[in-house]
């Protein structure tokens, strides 16, 4: 009977170890968000993040740009089957999302307001940090419809090909100046979680 006790006397103080490093650990810091570092430009990306221009079939009419998470490729659509193709850091387990957009306003240099949902997660982080290199927003940013997600640059070029973000979708920032020159307020975002048959 002794013995019955204290495997159960065990099993509950593990139990309550265990809650308390989940706790712990959705309180660490996001490494994907470090607020006054400021990019490398020097880094360079692997080859399968680099922008590109590939062959790519949709129906989607050129000028949409199609996010696939999956993948973690954003795709331009251009005439002819073929897409401009740029590696994106995507939203972590839990955070990923799809869904049908628009493109409602755009920034240079952005200012970064944290979203409330996200001080609760991350209590560290600043409630307003002005635009410029150290933001983590980067160089640009797309707003997309009238969620807290955007398209934007970053200050942390070794997180693109990853799962980082709180579901916001991030390029390097020589490649978000590119995809902001080439789309307009108004251009259709279709966010895909698994790549299309």
């Amino acid at each position: 009977m002794t013995g019955i006790r204290h495997l159960i006397y065990m099993t509950i103080a593990a139990a309550g170890l265990m809650l308390s490093a989940s706790h712990s650990f959705a309180q660490q810091a996001d490494s994907g968000d470090q607020p006054g570092l400021i990019a490398d430009d020097s880094y360079e990306l692997n080859p399968e993040w680099q922008k590109q221009m590939v062959y790519y079939r949709t129906t989607e009419p050129p000028g949409t740009i199609i996010i696939s998470t999956a993948e973690r490729h954003l795709y331009l659509v251009q005439p002819g089957g073929r897409a401009l193709r740029y590696g994106i850091g995507v939203g972590r387990d839990g955070f990923q999302w799809q869904g049908l957009l628009s493109i409602t306003r755009k920034a240079e240099w952005p200012d970064w307001v944290p979203p409330p949902e996200m001080i609760e997660r991350q209590p560290y982080l600043p409630r307003f940090m002005a635009g410029g290199p150290g933001n983590p927003l980067g160089a640009r940013a797309m707003y997309l419809g009238s969620t807290v997600y955007r398209i934007h640059g970053t200050n942390r070029p070794d997180t693109i090909g990853t799962k980082i973000s709180s579901g916001c979708f991030r390029l390097v920032n020589a490649d978000v100046a590119d995809l902001y020159d080439r789309v307009p307020v108004g251009t259709k975002v279709v966010v895909r979680q698994k790549p299309e048959l």
